[in-house]
């Protein structure tokens, strides 16, 4: 049976921030700022909404997750507003009526809890971001964690559950499964991948997808990978198209080096090479020359052989060449298959657009029938 209870009178639900003041009228969720003035009017005007009493001790209150309670902290970016993130997820999903659905079929004071269920063998990963979500919809939803982010799960296993009004509990379950798929979709790849790469390490890049750059790169974290850099900001990196413009290799690195110092600047700078000749080139200059150069990229130098393998011998060519001078990164052909064939090499880095870009989803639910649940995942070969 769904495990749902009647509370006393004296229950009822309690939101803060955007989703805040919404709860007694027909905007149910919807955030504040998009209702219309009369009904800011009635809605400052009405009675305070009590918090529910507290649940027993076994249970985990959802707060504010500071940095050290986290199994793995995010990266750390200068602008990027996390909370401004979930508050937009919410807010496109609230529209301009709120949950129609819920607002029609569940009682305001009914009470539920819902588990997780990993329907697939995985690496989870979102769920202090998960817990930063509720926080947002209701902070008088309790939830407790069966496993932690980074842990692996099999299909079937239930490894979370939250408490609390019904309504609260359905209107953040969507956004908590697209962030939590997605970036538990993105740990799973990135785990497999950097356990057969070792000793060489699994690098990200810039394309993830517009607005969770910081959320696709912290997951890379939880799987057991190294974020690239962040943005356009905390890093010089020197790409062919850099190269073509500036006049060669040698010339755009001149030009970084001459305006890091004329800015008093310290930060990694990498080089794009393409060539074994190019990668000559830039060794000359920087045996000859002061340079902020810090690493190398190796681009396309894993040759696809028909067979589907790799050819690998153009890269372990470049990395002799580089003798240990510079840190060495390996890019383009990287996949599950090829990247133990390349992390032999003695490459420091292999970097892959596709642990972010190509992510497929690892698939998890949130059901408070989970006896149904369950049974239909079995019928479906999906739990």
């Amino acid at each position: 049976m769904p495990a749902i209870t009647l509370p006393t009178a004296a229950s009822s639900c309690s939101f803060r921030g955007p989703l805040a003041a919404s709860f007694r009228s027909s905007s149910f969720l919807l955030p504040l700022r998009l209702l219309p003035s009369s009904v800011h009017a009635s809605l400052r005007s009405s009675s305070r909404i009590m918090a529910v009493s507290a649940w027993d001790a076994g249970r985990i209150p959802v707060a504010d997750v500071p940095a050290d309670s986290m199994a793995v902290k995010p990266p750390s970016h200068p602008t990027y507003d996390l909370k401004a993130v979930i508050a937009l997820a919410l807010s496109e999903d609230a529209g301009d009526r709120g949950d129609v659905t819920c607002l029609a079929t569940v009682p305001k004071d009914m009470k539920a809890e819902a588990h997780f269920i990993a329907k697939d063998d995985g690496i989870v990963a979102g769920i202090s971001l998960a817990e930063m979500i509720f926080n947002e919809v209701d902070p008088s939803l309790k939830v407790q964690w069966f496993a932690k982010d980074g842990d692996h799960v099999c299909k079937g296993m239930q490894f979370g559950k939250v408490y609390g009004c019904a309504h609260s509990i359905i209107v953040a379950e969507r956004v908590v499964l697209n962030f939590m798929q997605r970036m538990s979709g993105i740990a799973t790849l990135t785990k497999a991948m950097a356990d057969a790469a070792h000793p060489a390490c699994i690098l990200e890049t810039r394309k993830t997808a517009p607005g969770l750059r910081l959320v696709d790169k912290w997951a890379v974290l939880i799987g057991g990978g190294k974020n690239h850099r962040l943005g356009l900001f905390d890093m010089v990196m020197i790409k062919d198209n850099h190269i073509s413009i500036a006049g060669g290799v040698m010339n755009a690195l001149k030009s970084v080096d001459q305006y890091l110092q004329q800015k008093n600047l310290e930060m990694p700078v990498e080089v794009e090479t393409r060539t074994l000749e190019e990668l000559e080139e830039l060794l000359q200059y920087a045996t000859k020359n002061k340079t902020s150069l810090t690493r190398i990229m190796l681009d396309n130098m894993i040759v696809p052989l028909p067979n589907g393998d790799v050819d690998v011998s153009m890269l372990t060519d470049a990395v002799q060449l580089i003798n240990g001078k510079f840190e060495t990164e390996a890019s383009g052909n990287v996949t599950i298959d090829t990247v133990k064939k390349i992390g032999e090499t003695g490459v420091t880095y292999i970097s892959s657009g596709a642990l972010t870009h190509s992510v497929k989803a690892l698939d998890i639910s949130l059901k408070i029938d989970t006896e149904l649940a369950l049974q239909v995942g079995r019928r479906t070969n999906r739990a």
